[in-house]
């Protein structure tokens, strides 16, 4: 660690609500996923169990960890940030199934009295849909990914906590709408045809390319504020700026292929996908009330 980064960490205080709310979510998990593996050992498998907890980690180690500290004087950190809010902690958190382990982790009164009115709610359930849309979410995400990268707006959010934020929250909240159509979480429903979600993920490469490459190769840094900064990492402020746009370029591309051939290996493949027996999960109810939801069928 360089000297200014040292003493850049030693500004740092711990976040103490946000370490609540990240500790009091992976307890109601942990609770609901206790409960099911009682009834339904094979509901939900343990490395689920351990993808959720990644990817709360993820959300702990952009916005809870000694590296927030960093964001303002390193682009290179500020992307690092971005790609654990919106391309590493959303999917994990995703493949953790997460919805039937935080409603059976909540106690029953608060599960029947609040939340199976407001997700039976149809208005609710409409929003949920036009939400998880991919071209809803497709779009969501990259206009968040392209507008608070806009000099202007960036700089802005440099100089606001909390308009710093709000950004962080809609990026983690852009991630989430953007995984949602290819990992299709209980109780989602394929709103398109599985062979276009590949497509969805190269299409998704797309703003990512246009950014990552006016970073990387421009001849000045885009984003004032670096150049007075600490250099934490050693680098001048347009290497830092290069460095933090080829990471981005090179980890979202290989992130979102992943899925891609995977998603096309399976469809090609159909019969190497292993359903969930219906009966495995009663997935239609919150402690005993109805969602008016499809049964939990694909792992």
């Amino acid at each position: 660690m360089t000297p200014d980064a040292e003493s850049v960490s030693q500004s740092w205080s711990a976040p103490l609500g946000l370490y609540a709310v990240l500790l009091l979510t992976v307890f109601v998990y942990a609770r609901g996923w206790l409960h099911l593996r009682k009834g339904f050992p094979s509901a939900i498998p343990t490395w689920r169990f351990v993808s959720y907890l990644g990817g709360i980690a993820c959300v702990w180690l952009a916005i809870g960890s000694p590296l927030a500290a960093l964001d303002e004087s390193s682009l290179t950190v500020h992307m690092i940030q971005h790609l654990l809010l919106m391309s590493f902690a959303p999917p994990l958190i995703l493949l953790g199934a997460p919805a039937l382990p935080l409603l059976h982790g909540l106690p029953q009164f608060l599960a029947r009295a609040v939340v199976g009115p407001i997700l039976r709610w149809r208005p609710m359930q409409r929003l949920g849909g036009f939400l998880t849309n991919p071209a809803v979410a497709w779009t969501v995400a990259a206009i968040t990914l392209l507008v608070w990268h806009v000099p202007a707006i960036f700089e802005l959010t440099l100089r606001s906590d909390s308009l710093h934020k709000f950004e962080h929250s809609t990026f983690f909240a852009a991630g989430l709408m953007f995984w949602w159509p290819v990992i299709q979480p209980w109780p989602s429903v394929a709103r398109w045809p599985r062979w276009s979600i590949p497509l969805y993920l190269f299409a998704a490469t797309l703003p990512c390319d246009v950014l990552s490459g006016f970073l990387v190769f421009c001849d000045r840094v885009v984003y004032s504020s670096y150049l007075a900064a600490p250099k934490v990492l050693g680098l001048s402020a347009l290497a830092d700026q290069q460095c933090g746009a080829a990471l981005m370029w090179v980890c979202v591309t290989i992130i979102l292929l992943v899925p891609a051939v995977l998603i096309t290996t399976q469809i090609l493949s159909p019969q190497k996908r292993f359903p969930i027996p219906e009966k495995s999960v009663d997935s239609s109810s919150i402690n005993g009330q109805s969602l008016d939801a499809p049964q939990l069928k694909v792992i």
